[in-house]
């Protein structure tokens, strides 16, 4: 699924302004369903941080290992600092499960990997007809009063490592930005006094304004807003909040020298900062061949230095309590082991994990059968997840967004919260 919307591209903006990248800051005049007031907003922000595992991890060997059953796999379960059991590759994560939850009993119907991802992001299946809003540009719009209140200057919204699922009908202004692991940003480099950079921004303004007058709707305005917007960000301070590698070595080794690793380290830097989400691609999860060889040696380690460390980071700075921290892939694989050694796609049985914000910790909500390949307690979905996710950052699931052919559409699309999560 193609991020940012039609007739709107990264490609798009910067062939009129190198200078540029397709960014977007909340409106300030958004009503927000937040009571907190402002002060207190200055004080505390929440936040949160999506651990994207692109291409579907194996989770029956990861959060939900089925040792007894004949396809169970080759992974033992461990012991870990609450009463869950998780897989024996994850030592570090074991020990940071007393601030995270499992979710055992996901049950969905998406088992393509392009309609998985814009469902799991989203809650709503695909549809031609309309662009649904991610987790990111949701969450940023509901936001808005908050960042404005701290007086963020870079994007409320980061996709690191990876595109995300885009602003669908909430416009361009909740658009992701996206970087790298190391914080670069194709074409941000250009010092904002040349003046080559000052001529492009006086032409593209002058076109902005005139293209404006023609009434060309939103998308225009939008445009001419990410103009301002890319002015702000190429002179505030707190760009510095992508620069990974100012933090100490002992820090960067803790999260481990990865691009994941990076990329969990950066997503604590800018939540720090006062950013409302943040994504973290990590692909490479299609493990159709050689699953346990890829997930033991390559997948589970890294995985689990980073995640560990993001965990119990923001735990120690305080940030724990305001950050909701979720972890999930567009769908499971199958308890059955293929000729290959691998595990195919599987949704109808599967396991996500969440913890932080004000997330129950330490529980596994809901089972599956024995070998597990189907729910055997009350399954949940897509929008059940986001439902719990908002409620834990104070968001109203009785926020209706207007669509563009003005279709009225709940937030989380009506899902029930997950009540032994968020009381």
């Amino acid at each position: 699924m193609n991020p940012i919307p039609r007739g709107m591209t990264r490609r798009h903006f910067l062939e009129h302004l190198t200078a540029a990248s397709a960014l977007a800051l909340p409106a300030i005049s958004l009503t927000s369903t937040l009571r907190a007031n402002a002060a207190d907003l200055k004080r505390r922000h929440k936040s949160a941080i999506l651990l994207w595992m692109n291409g579907g991890p194996s989770t029956i060997d990861i959060w939900d290992l089925k040792p007894e059953a004949p396809t169970g796999g080759e992974f033992k379960p461990i012991s870990t600092s609450s009463d869950v059991q998780i897989c024996e590759h994850l030592p570090l994560v074991a020990q940071q499960m007393k601030h995270l939850s499992i979710v055992r009993s996901m049950s969905t119907r998406e088992a393509d990997h392009d309609r998985g991802r814009y469902y799991m992001h989203t809650g709503y299946v695909p549809n031609p007809n309309v662009e649904h809003p991610g987790y990111g540009s949701v969450i940023s719009y509901m936001l808005a009063e908050q960042t404005a209140a701290r007086k963020l200057e870079i994007p409320p919204f980061v996709a690191v490592g990876g595109g995300s699922v885009g602003p669908g009908f909430l416009g361009m202004t909740h658009a992701p930005f996206v970087v790298n692991s190391n914080g670069r940003v194709r074409n941000l480099d250009m010092k904002v006094e040349s003046q080559r950079l000052y001529e492009r921004l006086q032409m593209l303004a002058s076109l902005e304004k005139n293209f404006i007058k023609q009434d060309r709707g939103q998308l225009a305005e939008d445009h001419a807003e990410v103009l301002d917007k890319t002015v702000n960000l190429l002179t505030s301070k707190q760009m510095e909040a992508f620069k990974v590698d100012r933090e100490p070595e002992q820090m960067r080794e803790r999260y481990g020298d990865s691009q994941f690793g990076r990329g969990c380290l950066m997503a604590r830097r800018l939540i720090q900062e006062g950013v409302a989400f943040v994504e973290v691609d990590f692909g490479g999860w299609d493990t159709h061949q050689n699953n346990f060889t890829q997930l033991r040696n390559n997948k589970l380690p890294e995985m689990d230095k980073a995640m560990s460390a993001l965990v119990s980071d923001l735990a120690e700075r305080g940030l724990l309590a305001d950050t909701v921290v979720l972890w999930m892939g567009e769908f499971g694989r199958t308890p059955r082991v293929n000729a290959t050694a691998g595990r195919d796609h599987w949704a109808r049985s599967w396991s996500v994990v969440m913890g932080g914000g004000g997330i129950k910790p330490g529980v596994a909500v809901g089972q599956t059968t024995a070998d597990g390949a189907d729910v055997d307690s009350e399954p949940y979905s897509s929008q059940d997840v986001m439902a719990t996710v908002c409620r834990a950052l104070g968001i109203s699931l009785e926020t209706t967004f207007t669509s563009k052919n003005g279709r009225p559409m709940k937030i989380a699309n009506s899902g029930r919260v997950i009540d032994e999560l968020v009381g």
